[in-house]
């Protein structure tokens, strides 16, 4: 009663017990909180601990109007903090405070509920507030707020109820609802049992509600809103499986991995036949709640329903991003990985082990390799047994030697993959443009072959053969936007050196001064713009930079301005040195004979060096600067001798000292050990003597013409790779039990038990301390009639035990390079036996001879005697079969308008 509340006890004991929730008398609601104004709640507290009912503390009725950025919305502020703004109260003592005090008039309550998160109990200030409309009628939209816990459908507050009361839908009437996001993409709510969380639905979102037609259609049958979602097509009906995957943004990875496993005929089975709901695992801490088994039925489910062109993945991908960080957002990424992660994910969620008891693992100690392994297998079925295990788990013996005291260590170990690594070809090829002495030739292409662990020097050694230059003649330079990048010492690792890199090579002059008497100029093209910069260095002029940089070696007793000039203007004309001091006048040249050099400079007969002109203000002004650094002239020279002095000739171009950027301008004798020179042309000057077009042409050399070889190696020969013995790297060392320390030990892997499905990860992706690059090996891998038997340590196999034969049913295929890349699959159909080519939401027919490329990445094979005959005739591949296409096909990052691929056309690329 509020007479008991007077005394400052009985205040103590309510604020403690009740809101506290510290009495077990007391039956506090955990389910949900009220909020209230903490300047209102803080005079409560005063006035009841006071004990006297006239004292100005009285709070009155509450009131949470600061709470509110309006009084008529009662839209609660942005921001707001606990126990700095509000307090939570449980229901029990909001409502005793109510029956006690009252509220102000039209105020609403502001119940918040309790959401289970992961790990823990949050109580729910902001609620997801969304918009609510009909089909029929989406201008008319409602915002409604809903709590995370609250589910789509079953509970007494929901929101397909809400949205019945809004929009006075008839009892009875049949309902399903979609969820549109802002890109205006909508997606079926189909698992109307979710909470508004596990839908994936967020503030801003809007929420469709259509009923169905008298004559038993949906509204939605082509609605134009929807024309990018996955709608059940009437008149579709196609091969099951047989369906594309939307690329969501650079989601090709997923949608391999997910057509390879789609394409494995017991794993499919056993979600088509909702085998997976039993057996579904809620409770298993290493899992996700079932959640990604449950979203991955969805997808298979739709996939394999005959009824879909293409499926959108949304909420699939969305799941991924929450339970493994590292896929979210839409950055490109591993198609193994993810199959890596899903199969792990999967394995988890469907975990028939409710406990997993601690298990401590046994060394061999000696024993027969049959009694530890039939151990290993034992033990590893006490902790995992799911139809990831039942389908793709085998395993494998590892032993272990130390280097130092010999101890033999041996294991079995269960594996759900094999990652076989590639022969790694001990050359590299190379693509470079030689840049020669020669005015006339142009910049050539050279495709040469280097050492992998090799030099500058060997590129420049494998250059002169080629050419007939010397290496000692030579520098090499990473050219990028008109200014050079890097230019290489001759000792440094080619490694540093990517495929991507436009790497020039330039033929130096042979100069009798010694090397130390020698400077190499790096030479920038710059045009100067009409206007001055005044914002920048007070007044100069603007420059851009153009057209390919030179590298050139000059005397160190000839860089002056004048000398490195007339240097300059050699380089860039088709005169020999020397023929340009009787050229003619600018003004006399036919632009219609203009040609051009390597670095673009338009020739005529006789190009000129300097033109005579009247003296510009500027060049009056640095006149005036001369002479009042310049001896006075002699008192008999003829002023008129001295006024000619003023008419200059007009240069192509002036030299300026600038940063290797070449940007900021400095002294001739600034700088650092690399001096950087630009040569800036008037723009009249550029237009009329550079050829911008010519500039940019390039020769191919003969050793462009012939084909890059792919080197090709056997699968065979990359699984003897992997059960060949090799040493452990220094960041993973083995704990030797003997030594008592970690030892770079040799370690080697035997097979010992095959799965159902064997999936084999060939290492394409090199990564090293230096390098890192992917191998475009071809790898031949049989179709039918792969042999196990030969790599299996046990050789001689009982009759109960299954053969070792298996058959290709699926490959994840990667285009492109490290950098940027695509993702595409080839899956042979279960039902009909056909090979499908599956390229993001696009599906096309394909041939056996089409499937081994170098693309090939993932390796899915199954065993023979676990393959089911085909129950459908193989369809019509022939010219007159249409290709299955998507309307909802979304295109891939960098290639939006890529063409259907036949399994042999041109690939999407994307960023990795």
């Amino acid at each position: 009663k509020p007479s008991d509340l007077l005394t400052p006890a009985t205040a103590a004991v309510f604020y403690e017990c009740v809101l506290k929730e510290q009495c077990n008398n007391v039956c506090v609601c955990v389910c949900c909180r009220y909020v209230v104004d903490r300047r209102w709640f803080d005079q409560w507290k005063e006035f009841v601990e006071t004990g006297d009912q006239n004292s100005t503390s009285f709070p009155g009725q509450i009131d949470n109007a600061e709470l509110f950025e309006d009084l008529d919305s009662y839209h609660l502020k942005d921001r707001l903090v606990e126990d700095e703004d509000f307090v939570l109260v449980p229901a029990e003592a909001w409502h005793k405070l109510l029956s006690w005090y009252g509220m102000v008039d039209d105020q609403p309550p502001l119940e918040r509920k309790v959401v289970d998160l992961p790990s823990t109990l949050k109580v729910e200030v902001y609620p997801i507030e969304i918009f609510l409309c009909l089909h029929s009628n989406m201008e008319n939209a409602v915002t409604t707020k809903f709590s995370r816990t609250d589910s789509i459908r079953e509970s007494v507050y929901s929101i397909q109820r809400a949205m019945c009361q809004a929009f006075s839908v008839p009892p009875g009437s049949e309902c399903r609802l979609w969820m549109k996001s802002s890109d205006s993409s909508c997606e079926r709510l189909r698992n109307v049992h979710m909470s508004v969380l596990d839908a994936c639905l967020s503030s801003g979102m809007t929420v469709i509600m259509e009923t169905r037609n008298a004559d038993g259609t949906w509204p939605s049958s082509r609605p134009q809103i929807m024309r990018n979602s996955v709608e059940e097509q009437d008149s579709y009906r196609g091969q099951p499986g047989v369906c594309g995957l939307t690329n969501l943004g650079n989601t090709c990875f997923m949608n391999s991995a997910l057509q390879c496993l789609s394409n494995t005929p017991p794993l499919t089975e056993y979600f088509l036949q909702n085998s997976y709901v039993d057996e579904l695992n809620f409770t298993n801490p290493l899992g996700m709640k079932g959640e990604i088994a449950e979203a991955y039925a969805d997808v298979i489910k739709q996939m394999w329903s005959g009824r879909h062109y293409s499926v959108v993945p949304r909420v699939f991908k969305t799941k991924v991003g929450h339970f493994a960080s590292q896929f979210l957002g839409y950055q490109q990424h591993d198609s193994q990985e993810l199959l890596s992660f899903l199969l792990d994910g999967l394995h988890e969620d469907l975990n028939r082990v409710k406990n997993k008891e601690y298990i401590e693992l046994r060394d061999a100690d000696g024993r027969q390799d049959q009694e530890v392994a039939e151990e290993a297998w034992r033990n590893h079925l006490r902790r995992n047994d799911s139809v990831i295990v039942d389908t793709f788990h085998g395993l494998f013996k590892s032993t272990l030697v130390c280097p130092e005291c010999h101890k033999v260590s041996v294991t079995f170990d269960p594996f759900c993959y094999l990652s076989v690594p590639l022969p790694v070809s001990k050359e590299r090829v190379m693509e470079v443009f030689f840049v020669s002495l020669d005015p006339y030739a142009k910049p050539v292409q050279h495709r040469v072959v280097v050492p992998k662990a090799g030099k500058v020097s060997d590129l420049c050694s494998a250059l002169s053969e080629m050419t007939s230059v010397p290496p000692t003649q030579m520098v090499v330079a990473d050219v990028f936007n008109h200014r050079f990048y890097k230019i290489y010492n001759m000792g440094e690792s080619l490694s540093a050196i990517l495929d991507r890199d436009d790497i020039f090579v330039y033929e130096l002059s042979v100069l009798e001064e010694q090397p130390e008497e020698q400077v190499l100029l790096a030479l920038y093209l710059r045009e100067r713009s009409h206007y001055r910069d005044y914002g920048s260095g007070g007044g100069s002029y603007g420059t851009s930079l153009f057209g390919h940089p030179l590298l050139l070696n000059v005397p160190r007793s000839s860089c002056s301005q004048e000398a490195l000039y007339n240097l300059f203007l050699q380089r860039l004309s088709q005169t020999e040195p020397g023929c340009s001091g009787d050229a003619n006048s600018a003004d006399d040249m036919d632009p219609g004979e203009q040609s051009s050099g390597p670095a673009g400079a338009d020739r005529s007969s006789k190009p000129p060096a300097e033109q005579p002109h009247e003296p510009t203000e500027e060049e009056n002004e640095e006149d005036k600067q001369e002479e009042a650094c310049s001896p006075s002239p002699p008192a008999n020279e003829h002023p008129a001798k001295r006024r000619a002095c003023h008419v200059r000739r007009k240069r192509l171009f002036s030299i300026q000292a600038v940063n290797s950027n070449g940007t900021t301008e400095r002294g001739m004798g600034e700088g650092g050990t690399q001096p950087y020179v630009a040569i800036d042309w008037e723009p009249d000057m550029k237009k009329r003597f550079y050829n911008e077009n010519e500039a940019e042409k390039y020769v191919k050399h003969a050793s462009m013409e012939v084909p890059q070889q792919h080197m090709t190696v056997q699968l065979q020969q990359c699984i003897e790779l992997f059960t060949t013995v090799e040493t452990l790297e220094e960041e993973n060392p083995w704990y030797c039990p003997v030594c008592k320390k970690h030892q770079l030990s040799t370690k080697k892997l035997d097979l010992w038990s095959l799965p159902e499905v064997l999936i084999i990860h060939l290492k394409r992706f090199s990564y090293t301390k230096f390098t890192r690059e992917k191998l475009d090996s071809i790898v031949e891998f049989p179709l039918r009639d792969l042999d196990f038997s030969g790599f299996l340590l046990r050789k001689t196999l009982s009759s109960e035990e299954p053969p070792s034969r298996y058959d290709l049913i699926a490959v994840s295929n990667h285009y492109g390079g490290l950098r940027d890349g695509h993702y595409t699959t080839y899956a042979k159909n279960k039902d009909n036996g056909q090979w499908y080519y599956f390229d993001d939401s696009k599906v096309t027919y394909a041939t056996e001879d089409q499937i081994v490329t170098n693309a090939a990445y993932v390796l899915f094979y199954q065993r023979q005697d676990k393959i089911r005959k085909p129950t459908l005739p193989a369809p019509n591949t022939g010219p007159t079969s249409s290709s299955q296409t998507s309307s909802d096909t979304a295109s891939c990052k960098d290639d939006e308008d890529a063409a259907e691929l036949g399994a042999a056309s041109s690939i999407t690329m994307e960023t990795e």
